[in-house]
């Protein structure tokens, strides 16, 4: 139980800004065997936003919209927008590149091109507006639940495409490199059961089956079409790759909610 309350805190130290003890420690295979609890890191991120949802709605009664808007910054300053960086990388990238080295260094260089302002303009303003009109057709409980499932079933998401691809950037600097390898078949299995067990927060929120499997649906076609899409281009994928899968397929679940409300 330490072994994996300390694998589950290195996962934690990696993916947000949330302190860890010390004793949690740090190595490449530490990270590597953290990858199990992507998901479950996604639920705690998601649980921390909907939190703030509630609590927002609570102190603004007036403005709902405000509500969404708090919750979505709380997401992104507890991970340290470090999925929306790797989302701009990965546009940049795959919008300015034509072959497989340029894409690459295009994802490497630091500096944001107009691909990458787009693609995080277009996919944080969808968010918003998804969320917001999930609290308009159902109710605060069932936008926060959303939340919860839907950030814990997106890094599932990325996840999968570790046990499927392969990763590509041969250079030791990489800073997503010992998070980014593959995922071992017991590894993933134990994020799949995290992930299944996000989408419990809907059922309990009253959500329909119909709802949680359109919603899973939607989010697995995006992680199909984007695996496809790193295969023919790069032939696996990126740390950067990984943040657009999760961004994507998080908004893929909103809008699956939002096609059966």
């Amino acid at each position: 139980m330490l072994r994996e309350l300390r694998l589950f805190l290195t996962a934690v130290q990696f993916f947000t800004r949330i302190p860890v003890p010390a004793w949690v420690g740090h190595s490449a295979q530490q990270l590597e065997q953290a990858a199990r609890y992507f998901p479950l890191v996604g639920i705690c991120v998601g649980a921390l936003s909907a939190a703030v949802l509630w609590l927002g709605a609570q102190l603004l009664p007036l403005s709902l919209a405000l509500a969404v808007g708090l919750s979505m910054v709380a997401s992104i300053l507890v991970t340290g927008a470090f999925h929306e960086d790797g989302l701009s990388d990965f546009a940049d990238g795959m919008g300015g590149g034509d072959t497989k080295e340029k894409t690459l260094a295009i994802m490497k260089d630091s500096h944001i091109g107009a691909y990458g302002v787009i693609a995080l303009i277009l996919v944080l303003l969808l968010k918003y507006h998804a969320l917001l009109a999930l609290c308009g057709a159902h109710s605060l409980p069932f936008a926060a639940a959303a939340l919860i499932a839907a950030h814990g079933v997106s890094r599932l998401m990325a996840a999968s495409i570790m046990l499927t691809q392969c990763y590509i950037r041969g250079d030791a600097s990489a800073r997503a490199k010992p998070a980014a390898q593959q995922i071992s078949p017991a590894s993933f299995a134990i994020a799949l059961l995290t992930g299944i067990a996000a989408l419990g927060f809907l059922l309990a929120a009253g959500a329909h089956t119909t709802a949680i499997l359109t919603a899973s649906g939607a989010a697995l076609l995006m992680r199909a079409y984007l695996a496809w899409r790193l295969q023919k281009r790069l032939g696996g994928y990126t740390g950067d790759c990984l943040g657009a899968v999760q961004q994507l397929s998080e908004l893929a679940f909103y809008m699956g909610l939002l096609a059966v409300a």
